[in-house]
């Protein structure tokens, strides 16, 4: 019983040393979260020319699609939103909502295991953007190294440079810069100018989880004024939210594959061991043959 139990819990610890990390390791299949940015930011005043810089909100939206998703790949729909903070301000308003400044919806799928940007291919409705790099999230055992970030203003792919470690509310985070410099873009329908930002991205090394945020941007009309100013970061709310998370499952990570294969591969050697030796304690166990066959044939016989 002993033997066979051992071997069981000795495969089994093994199967999860091997196997699991592999699995676990991935982009899950139920991402539903709504992000939340505050700071300080305006755009330009086309009746006066200049921009009143005052409080602001954001939010991201990122939701999984399920149908589209495979075990390799998951497919993102993202709506993010930039709001004057005034009022009781919701995750996103509408377009005649005076307090809205900017408003964008992107569609992307990532790799479930590197979480960078696959090939639109069928994942898309033919003609989405297609995107590079990063997004919504770093690798599993993120690397004190540069990746490639997905910019959707810049519309390109620009490095995200590893620059240092800093403890957020409480976890030890990878410090990751993205500087884009005087990019051209559209500012507005039909009005070109140039965008440029220094992004600061905090990354919990484990899950690859975004733990917080800093964006300072800018975007200037060509040969005119500025048309956009902003300052924008996670909030103290939101970044405790990304902690807690990524901690339940850094939790759940070691379940899988440190505490069960140690459990495993350690109780099936003890098993093992205890079965061998009560195996070869029976084989030396002197039998009674010999005593019995004297009794059987003593004088009284």
């Amino acid at each position: 019983m002993l033997l066979a139990v051992g071997g069981f819990l000795l495969v089994a610890g093994l199967v999860a040393l091997i196997w699991a990390p592999g699995v676990v390791k991935r982009t899950p299949k139920d991402v539903d979260s709504v992000t939340h940015l505050a700071g300080t930011g305006g755009k330009i005043d086309t009746s006066t020319g200049e921009i009143e810089v005052g409080p602001v909100v954001a939010s991201s939206i990122t939701k999984q699609d399920s149908e589209a998703s495979t075990d390799d790949v998951a497919v993102f729909v993202n709506h993010s939103c930039l709001m004057i903070d005034e009022g009781d301000v919701p995750d996103c308003v509408d377009d005649t909502d005076p307090r809205l400044l900017s408003a964008s919806t992107s569609l992307f799928a990532t790799d479930r295991k590197t979480a960078l940007t696959v090939p639109n291919g069928n994942f898309l409705p033919e003609g989405s953007p297609q995107a590079e790099g990063l997004q919504n999230k770093w690798p599993f055992d993120a690397e004190k190294k540069t990746y490639p970030y997905w910019d959707g203003t810049a519309g390109m792919a620009v490095d995200a440079v590893y620059d240092r470690e800093q403890r957020i509310q409480g976890m030890t985070t990878y410090v990751y810069k993205v500087v884009v410099e005087d990019a051209p873009i559209e500012v507005a329908e039909g009005i070109t100018g140039t965008y440029s930002s220094t992004k600061e991205i905090y990354i919990d090394p484990i899950t690859g989880a975004i733990i917080h945020q800093t964006d300072d941007q800018e975007r200037w009309i060509d040969d005119g004024p500025q048309a956009l100013e902003l300052n924008l970061s996670f909030t103290e709310e939101q970044q405790k939210k990304n902690v807690e998370d990524a901690k339940s499952n850094q939790r759940s990570l070691d379940l899988v594959t440190k505490w069960v294969p140690i459990g495993g591969i350690v109780g099936g050697l003890i098993a093992l061991v205890g079965g061998l030796f009560l195996v070869l304690r029976e084989e030396r166990r002197p039998t009674d043959t010999a005593s019995d066959d004297v009794y059987a044939d003593g004088p009284n016989a």
